[in-house]
Protein backbone atom coordinates (compact mmCIF):
# COMPACT_ATOMS: atom_id res chain seq x y z
CA UNK A 1 0.00 0.00 0.00
CA UNK A 2 1.34 3.13 -1.06
CA UNK A 3 2.74 5.56 1.94
CA UNK A 4 1.16 9.35 1.57
CA UNK A 5 1.68 12.01 4.27
CA UNK A 6 -1.02 14.57 2.25
CA UNK A 7 -4.39 14.98 4.22
CA UNK A 8 -7.42 12.91 3.26
CA UNK A 9 -9.59 14.52 0.63
CA UNK A 10 -12.70 13.13 -0.87
CA UNK A 11 -12.32 10.01 -3.56
CA UNK A 12 -14.05 10.01 -6.58
CA UNK A 13 -14.13 14.53 -7.27
CA UNK A 14 -16.52 15.93 -8.93
CA UNK A 15 -18.02 19.24 -9.22
CA UNK A 16 -18.35 19.93 -5.29
CA UNK A 17 -14.81 19.01 -4.79
CA UNK A 18 -12.56 21.75 -3.65
CA UNK A 19 -9.99 22.43 -5.97
CA UNK A 20 -6.51 21.64 -5.81
CA UNK A 21 -6.99 18.20 -3.40
CA UNK A 22 -5.61 14.71 -4.64
CA UNK A 23 -6.89 11.47 -3.16
CA UNK A 24 -4.56 9.83 -1.12
CA UNK A 25 -3.64 6.38 0.75
CA UNK A 26 -4.82 5.64 4.19
CA UNK A 27 -1.30 5.28 5.56
CA UNK A 28 1.18 8.10 6.57
CA UNK A 29 5.22 7.38 7.30
CA UNK A 30 5.65 4.83 9.88
CA UNK A 31 1.72 5.09 10.88
CA UNK A 32 -0.15 1.83 8.90
CA UNK A 33 -4.39 2.35 9.29
CA UNK A 34 -4.54 -1.44 7.40
CA UNK A 35 -6.97 -3.36 9.38
CA UNK A 36 -10.25 -1.02 10.48
CA UNK A 37 -13.39 -1.65 12.70
CA UNK A 38 -16.40 0.90 12.77
CA UNK A 39 -18.81 0.54 15.04
CA UNK A 40 -22.23 2.04 14.86
CA UNK A 41 -21.97 1.30 10.99
CA UNK A 42 -25.87 0.90 10.08
CA UNK A 43 -26.38 4.41 11.80
CA UNK A 44 -26.48 7.73 9.49
CA UNK A 45 -22.64 8.90 10.67
CA UNK A 46 -21.15 4.95 10.88
CA UNK A 47 -22.91 4.19 7.29
CA UNK A 48 -20.83 7.13 5.23
CA UNK A 49 -17.55 6.72 7.37
CA UNK A 50 -17.79 2.81 6.60
CA UNK A 51 -18.40 3.90 2.81
CA UNK A 52 -15.79 5.94 2.45
CA UNK A 53 -13.44 3.20 4.01
CA UNK A 54 -14.98 0.73 1.52
CA UNK A 55 -13.83 3.48 -0.77
CA UNK A 56 -10.18 3.64 0.14
CA UNK A 57 -9.79 -0.21 -0.16
CA UNK A 58 -9.76 -0.90 3.48
CA UNK A 59 -12.26 -3.61 3.51
CA UNK A 60 -13.80 -2.16 7.20
CA UNK A 61 -15.16 -4.39 9.64
CA UNK A 62 -18.15 -3.08 10.42
CA UNK A 63 -20.16 -4.27 13.96
CA UNK A 64 -23.47 -4.93 13.57
CA UNK A 65 -25.96 -5.31 16.47
CA UNK A 66 -29.24 -5.73 14.19
CA UNK A 67 -29.14 -8.17 11.67
CA UNK A 68 -32.21 -6.79 9.68
CA UNK A 69 -30.44 -3.62 9.20
CA UNK A 70 -26.84 -5.42 7.69
CA UNK A 71 -28.98 -5.41 4.30
CA UNK A 72 -27.64 -1.99 4.49
CA UNK A 73 -23.59 -2.97 3.98
CA UNK A 74 -24.75 -5.15 0.67
CA UNK A 75 -23.10 -2.56 -1.33
CA UNK A 76 -19.95 -2.01 0.69
CA UNK A 77 -16.76 -3.89 0.29
CA UNK A 78 -16.37 -4.22 3.80
CA UNK A 79 -16.56 -7.56 6.57
CA UNK A 80 -19.94 -7.60 8.40
CA UNK A 81 -19.18 -8.97 12.06
CA UNK A 82 -21.94 -9.36 14.79
CA UNK A 83 -21.12 -7.53 18.05
CA UNK A 84 -22.95 -6.10 20.84
CA UNK A 85 -21.46 -3.29 22.91
CA UNK A 86 -22.99 -4.62 25.99
CA UNK A 87 -21.52 -8.07 24.91
CA UNK A 88 -17.48 -7.87 26.10
CA UNK A 89 -17.23 -11.29 24.61
CA UNK A 90 -18.71 -10.13 20.90
CA UNK A 91 -16.26 -7.15 20.96
CA UNK A 92 -12.76 -9.41 22.29
CA UNK A 93 -13.76 -11.11 18.76
CA UNK A 94 -14.62 -8.10 17.00
CA UNK A 95 -11.62 -6.38 17.49
CA UNK A 96 -8.95 -8.71 16.95
CA UNK A 97 -6.52 -8.08 14.25
CA UNK A 98 -7.50 -4.17 14.11
CA UNK A 99 -5.10 -1.55 14.53
CA UNK A 100 -7.60 1.09 13.99
CA UNK A 101 -11.30 1.71 15.70
CA UNK A 102 -13.57 4.30 14.66
CA UNK A 103 -16.21 3.92 17.83
CA UNK A 104 -20.02 5.34 16.72
CA UNK A 105 -21.93 2.86 18.51
CA UNK A 106 -24.29 3.41 20.86
CA UNK A 107 -27.97 4.52 22.05
CA UNK A 108 -28.08 7.73 19.93
CA UNK A 109 -30.69 9.93 21.63
CA UNK A 110 -31.54 12.80 23.94
CA UNK A 111 -32.82 10.58 26.74
CA UNK A 112 -31.70 10.49 30.24
CA UNK A 113 -27.79 9.83 31.38
CA UNK A 114 -29.69 6.89 33.31
CA UNK A 115 -31.10 5.22 30.08
CA UNK A 116 -27.96 6.15 27.82
CA UNK A 117 -24.94 5.40 30.27
CA UNK A 118 -25.09 2.03 29.82
CA UNK A 119 -24.20 2.08 25.94
CA UNK A 120 -22.25 5.47 25.89
CA UNK A 121 -20.08 4.92 28.74
CA UNK A 122 -19.92 0.80 29.41
CA UNK A 123 -19.74 0.14 26.44
CA UNK A 124 -17.15 2.46 25.30
CA UNK A 125 -15.03 0.97 28.36
CA UNK A 126 -15.16 -2.76 26.99
CA UNK A 127 -14.97 -1.47 23.63
CA UNK A 128 -11.09 0.26 24.80
CA UNK A 129 -10.72 -2.78 26.80
CA UNK A 130 -10.86 -5.41 24.58
CA UNK A 131 -8.65 -2.84 21.92
CA UNK A 132 -6.37 -2.74 24.10
CA UNK A 133 -6.00 -6.30 24.65
CA UNK A 134 -5.87 -6.76 21.55
CA UNK A 135 -2.62 -4.37 20.04
CA UNK A 136 -5.35 -1.68 18.94
CA UNK A 137 -2.86 1.29 17.69
CA UNK A 138 -5.59 4.14 17.63
CA UNK A 139 -8.81 4.80 18.63
CA UNK A 140 -11.59 7.54 17.06
CA UNK A 141 -14.53 8.33 19.14
CA UNK A 142 -17.51 10.10 18.06
CA UNK A 143 -18.03 12.27 20.97
CA UNK A 144 -20.02 15.52 20.89
CA UNK A 145 -20.47 19.12 21.07
CA UNK A 146 -22.95 18.33 23.37
CA UNK A 147 -20.29 18.29 26.11
CA UNK A 148 -20.51 21.89 26.14
CA UNK A 149 -23.14 23.71 27.54
CA UNK A 150 -24.26 27.20 25.54
CA UNK A 151 -21.36 29.51 24.42
CA UNK A 152 -21.45 32.91 23.57
CA UNK A 153 -17.58 32.67 22.56
CA UNK A 154 -16.65 30.44 19.98
CA UNK A 155 -15.76 26.79 21.13
CA UNK A 156 -12.11 24.92 20.89
CA UNK A 157 -10.34 22.50 22.49
CA UNK A 158 -9.60 24.44 25.11
CA UNK A 159 -13.20 25.23 25.94
CA UNK A 160 -13.82 23.27 28.90
CA UNK A 161 -16.93 20.90 29.16
CA UNK A 162 -20.03 21.67 30.76
CA UNK A 163 -23.04 19.44 29.45
CA UNK A 164 -26.67 20.54 29.99
CA UNK A 165 -27.93 17.60 28.61
CA UNK A 166 -27.50 13.82 30.29
CA UNK A 167 -26.39 12.94 26.48
CA UNK A 168 -23.83 15.00 26.80
CA UNK A 169 -22.98 13.86 30.18
CA UNK A 170 -22.59 10.32 29.23
CA UNK A 171 -20.53 11.53 26.40
CA UNK A 172 -17.88 13.42 28.57
CA UNK A 173 -18.12 10.53 30.91
CA UNK A 174 -17.09 8.12 28.28
CA UNK A 175 -14.33 10.72 27.00
CA UNK A 176 -12.93 10.65 30.42
CA UNK A 177 -12.62 6.97 31.04
CA UNK A 178 -11.69 6.30 27.71
CA UNK A 179 -8.33 8.65 28.00
CA UNK A 180 -7.29 6.99 31.17
CA UNK A 181 -7.20 3.41 29.64
CA UNK A 182 -5.78 4.88 26.65
CA UNK A 183 -2.94 6.45 28.56
CA UNK A 184 -2.72 2.82 30.20
CA UNK A 185 -2.48 1.34 27.21
CA UNK A 186 -0.27 3.23 24.89
CA UNK A 187 -3.27 3.92 22.55
CA UNK A 188 -3.34 6.76 20.55
CA UNK A 189 -7.21 8.68 21.25
CA UNK A 190 -8.78 10.95 19.71
CA UNK A 191 -11.97 11.91 21.06
CA UNK A 192 -13.75 14.04 18.19
CA UNK A 193 -16.57 16.33 19.43
CA UNK A 194 -18.97 16.26 16.19
CA UNK A 195 -21.58 19.22 15.98
CA UNK A 196 -25.00 19.26 14.25
CA UNK A 197 -24.05 16.60 11.42
CA UNK A 198 -26.71 16.71 8.51
CA UNK A 199 -27.02 14.81 5.56
CA UNK A 200 -30.11 13.27 3.38
CA UNK A 201 -30.09 9.95 6.00
CA UNK A 202 -30.96 12.42 8.74
CA UNK A 203 -33.72 12.73 11.22
CA UNK A 204 -34.01 16.33 10.51
CA UNK A 205 -33.81 16.00 6.58
CA UNK A 206 -36.18 12.50 6.93
CA UNK A 207 -38.82 15.61 7.91
CA UNK A 208 -37.58 17.70 5.38
CA UNK A 209 -37.57 15.19 2.50
CA UNK A 210 -41.49 15.06 3.64
CA UNK A 211 -42.20 18.16 3.38
CA UNK A 212 -42.78 19.65 6.97
CA UNK A 213 -40.37 20.11 9.48
CA UNK A 214 -41.30 21.56 13.01
CA UNK A 215 -38.59 23.45 15.60
CA UNK A 216 -39.58 23.79 19.14
CA UNK A 217 -37.67 27.48 19.91
CA UNK A 218 -36.64 30.47 18.44
CA UNK A 219 -34.19 29.37 16.43
CA UNK A 220 -31.87 32.30 16.75
CA UNK A 221 -29.22 30.29 18.41
CA UNK A 222 -25.94 29.65 16.75
CA UNK A 223 -24.97 26.10 16.05
CA UNK A 224 -21.90 24.29 14.72
CA UNK A 225 -22.95 21.90 11.75
CA UNK A 226 -21.03 19.31 9.42
CA UNK A 227 -21.89 18.05 6.46
CA UNK A 228 -21.65 14.43 7.10
CA UNK A 229 -19.11 13.64 4.26
CA UNK A 230 -17.38 16.01 6.37
CA UNK A 231 -17.68 14.51 9.63
CA UNK A 232 -16.08 11.06 7.93
CA UNK A 233 -13.26 12.38 6.75
CA UNK A 234 -12.06 14.35 9.94
CA UNK A 235 -12.93 11.15 11.64
CA UNK A 236 -10.78 9.10 9.16
CA UNK A 237 -8.22 11.91 9.14
CA UNK A 238 -7.86 11.62 12.76
CA UNK A 239 -7.26 7.92 12.73
CA UNK A 240 -5.06 8.12 9.51
CA UNK A 241 -2.83 10.32 11.53
CA UNK A 242 -3.30 8.88 15.48
CA UNK A 243 -4.36 12.27 16.81
CA UNK A 244 -4.33 12.23 20.06
CA UNK A 245 -6.53 14.65 22.35
CA UNK A 246 -10.24 16.21 22.58
CA UNK A 247 -11.34 18.53 20.76
CA UNK A 248 -14.80 19.81 18.63
CA UNK A 249 -14.99 20.57 15.02
CA UNK A 250 -17.30 22.02 12.67
CA UNK A 251 -17.97 23.74 9.21
CA UNK A 252 -16.18 27.29 8.82
CA UNK A 253 -19.04 28.93 9.16
CA UNK A 254 -21.48 28.97 12.40
CA UNK A 255 -25.19 29.06 11.59
CA UNK A 256 -28.58 30.01 13.27
CA UNK A 257 -31.68 27.98 12.58
CA UNK A 258 -33.12 30.55 10.91
CA UNK A 259 -30.14 30.81 8.32
CA UNK A 260 -30.47 26.86 8.04
CA UNK A 261 -34.18 26.92 7.11
CA UNK A 262 -33.95 29.76 4.67
CA UNK A 263 -31.68 27.99 3.21
CA UNK A 264 -33.36 24.60 2.63
CA UNK A 265 -36.60 26.98 2.02
CA UNK A 266 -34.81 28.69 -0.85
CA UNK A 267 -33.76 25.54 -2.41
CA UNK A 268 -36.92 23.48 -1.91
CA UNK A 269 -40.11 26.24 -1.86
CA UNK A 270 -42.32 23.06 -1.18
CA UNK A 271 -41.06 22.33 2.43
CA UNK A 272 -43.11 24.43 5.19
CA UNK A 273 -41.48 24.72 8.34
CA UNK A 274 -43.64 25.36 11.47
CA UNK A 275 -41.91 27.24 14.69
CA UNK A 276 -43.36 26.61 18.15
CA UNK A 277 -42.67 28.62 21.16
CA UNK A 278 -40.10 26.49 23.11
CA UNK A 279 -42.15 25.95 26.08
CA UNK A 280 -44.72 24.14 23.69
CA UNK A 281 -42.28 21.87 22.96
CA UNK A 282 -41.39 21.06 26.64
CA UNK A 283 -45.27 20.68 27.38
CA UNK A 284 -45.27 18.11 24.14
CA UNK A 285 -42.65 16.15 25.49
CA UNK A 286 -43.85 16.29 28.86
CA UNK A 287 -47.20 14.64 27.52
CA UNK A 288 -45.26 11.84 25.39
CA UNK A 289 -43.16 10.72 27.83
CA UNK A 290 -44.71 8.39 30.06
CA UNK A 291 -45.84 6.22 26.66
CA UNK A 292 -42.75 6.62 25.23
CA UNK A 293 -40.60 5.33 28.34
CA UNK A 294 -41.97 2.09 27.76
CA UNK A 295 -40.35 1.71 24.30
CA UNK A 296 -37.20 -0.01 24.27
CA UNK A 297 -36.06 2.07 20.72
CA UNK A 298 -34.90 5.33 21.40
CA UNK A 299 -36.42 8.73 20.79
CA UNK A 300 -35.97 11.82 19.69
CA UNK A 301 -39.83 13.12 21.35
CA UNK A 302 -37.91 14.39 24.59
CA UNK A 303 -37.13 17.14 26.90
CA UNK A 304 -33.46 17.05 25.93
CA UNK A 305 -34.15 17.28 22.32
CA UNK A 306 -35.91 20.64 22.60
CA UNK A 307 -33.21 21.78 25.14
CA UNK A 308 -30.56 20.66 22.79
CA UNK A 309 -32.14 22.49 19.67
CA UNK A 310 -32.06 26.15 21.78
CA UNK A 311 -28.04 25.82 23.31
CA UNK A 312 -25.38 28.17 21.80
CA UNK A 313 -22.89 26.28 20.21
CA UNK A 314 -21.09 28.23 17.79
CA UNK A 315 -17.62 26.35 17.11
CA UNK A 316 -14.34 27.93 16.05
CA UNK A 317 -13.94 27.96 12.44
CA UNK A 318 -10.10 26.39 12.15
CA UNK A 319 -10.78 23.82 15.41
CA UNK A 320 -9.26 20.63 14.44
CA UNK A 321 -8.77 21.05 10.95
CA UNK A 322 -5.63 23.44 11.36
CA UNK A 323 -4.47 20.60 13.45
CA UNK A 324 -4.80 18.31 10.51
CA UNK A 325 -4.16 20.06 7.89
CA UNK A 326 -6.75 19.92 6.00
CA UNK A 327 -10.37 21.73 5.47
CA UNK A 328 -13.73 20.83 5.20
CA UNK A 329 -15.43 20.07 1.53
CA UNK A 330 -18.68 22.00 2.41
CA UNK A 331 -17.31 24.99 4.19
CA UNK A 332 -20.67 26.16 4.88
CA UNK A 333 -24.14 25.35 5.36
CA UNK A 334 -24.49 27.31 1.88
CA UNK A 335 -22.98 24.76 0.32
CA UNK A 336 -23.77 21.54 1.80
CA UNK A 337 -27.19 21.76 1.82
CA UNK A 338 -27.90 21.93 -1.82
CA UNK A 339 -25.36 18.91 -1.96
CA UNK A 340 -28.08 17.21 0.23
CA UNK A 341 -30.84 18.25 -1.66
CA UNK A 342 -29.15 16.75 -4.69
CA UNK A 343 -28.53 13.13 -2.91
CA UNK A 344 -31.90 12.58 -2.83
CA UNK A 345 -31.89 11.33 -6.12
CA UNK A 346 -29.55 8.93 -5.21
CA UNK A 347 -30.59 7.16 -2.10
CA UNK A 348 -33.33 6.03 -0.47
CA UNK A 349 -32.57 5.56 3.30
CA UNK A 350 -34.10 4.41 6.41
CA UNK A 351 -32.85 6.07 9.44
CA UNK A 352 -32.94 3.77 12.70
CA UNK A 353 -35.06 5.59 14.81
CA UNK A 354 -37.81 4.62 12.29
CA UNK A 355 -37.72 1.12 12.15
CA UNK A 356 -40.91 -1.06 12.92
CA UNK A 357 -39.00 -3.39 15.02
Amino acid sequence: MAVSNTPLSMQNQDSHSTPGTQPISPTSAGQPMRRVLVTGATGFIGFELAKQLSSLGLHPRLLVRRPQRAALLSSLDAEPVHGDLESPSSLRRAVTGIDTVFHLGARASFESYRRLRPTIVDGSVSLMRAAAAAGVKSFVFASSLFVHGSQDAPIDATTPPDPALGYGRAKQEAEIRLTGLADEAGIALGNIRLPHVYGSHSVLFEQIRRGLAIFPGSMTNQCGHLHVEDAARVLIEAGRQRWRGASPVADRHPADWREFFAIVREMDPRVMFVRLPQWMGYAGAAAAAPMLSLRTRPTLYTAGTVTGFNLNLPVSPDALWKELGTHPRYESVRQGIPAVLDSYIHFRWRHPLFDKS
